[in-house]
């Protein structure tokens, strides 16, 4: 597996950037004193595999920075992305000793992992772990969920627009306070990248995102610098009843 490991400093637990979201966001000091005996970090340039699906593992991680897609081979060649990892997201199973999925880093990715054995041990005496990872997993299901929706009966534009609300939450969410105005993200999927996570062609995706722009929806800076100049406006394109809250 290609990877570097970091001896980051500045990734003290206390003041991590996904601390309140991430798997550890219910422990309190001594919990975390515990996690930080068995914590290390790895970094992982764009375009490189985390892990293949099949290949046993040793640890679980969070996400800390970037973004990762897990893709699923079938058995004729073909592949499908079926889910991506954002900051906060967790990666692995404990109980599980291979990977369900090929893990690639969509940009530089930073891990916060946890060897495996020991997390698990960690989980059966601290609640506060098990229960956030608890949670979390209930998330996936329900995200899991949505997307089956997403992908059987929404429009292209209404798939689209689903796919900018969920990045642009999450990037919201992981900051200190509720922006007021517009939303500012960098859009983490190449075009070609989001026609296959939303089962389009190339060239549906980038007539959707020009109609999205032409209509005011969203504001382009280069390809992927997105300004979100009104988030409710962005909601009412993707076909759902209400937002369900601006941050999950």
């Amino acid at each position: 597996m290609a990877h570097h490991d970091l001896h980051i400093t500045s990734h003290d637990c206390g003041d991590c950037p996904i601390r309140h979201r991430a798997v550890c966001s219910r422990c309190e000091a001594d919990e975390l004193a515990k996690l930080e005996q068995i914590k290390y970090y790895r970094s992982f340039q764009a375009g490189q595999t985390v892990i293949w699906s099949g290949d046993r593992m040793d640890f679980v991680a969070s996400v800390v920075t970037g973004i990762a897609t897990l893709t699923q081979t079938m058995e004729d060649g073909r592949r499908q992305m079926v889910g991506l990892l954002l900051p906060s997201d967790f990666v692995g199973r404990p109980g599980r000793s291979t990977a369900a999925y090929d893990v690639t880093a969509t940009t530089d990715l930073v891990m916060c992992c946890f060897r495996k054995k020991p997390f698990e041990e960690l989980m059966q005496s601290t609640p506060h772990v098990a229960q956030r990872l608890l949670e979390m997993t209930l998330d996936e299901l329900d995200a899991a969920r949505e997307w089956m929706l997403l992908l059987g009966r929404k429009t292209a534009r209404e798939k689209i627009a689903s796919l900018l609300a969920i990045i642009a939450r999450r990037d919201a969410s992981l900051k200190p306070k509720t922006p007021k105005g517009g939303i500012v993200f960098d859009l983490p999927l190449t075009r070609e990248e989001m026609a296959d996570y939303l089962g389009l062609t190339l060239e549906t995706v980038s007539r959707q995102v020009s109609a999205l722009k032409r209509d005011g929806v969203i504001e382009l800076e280069g390809k992927r610098h997105i300004i979100v100049p009104d988030f409710d406006r962005l909601m009412e394109e993707t076909g759902d009843d209400s937002d369900g809250g601006y941050l999950n």
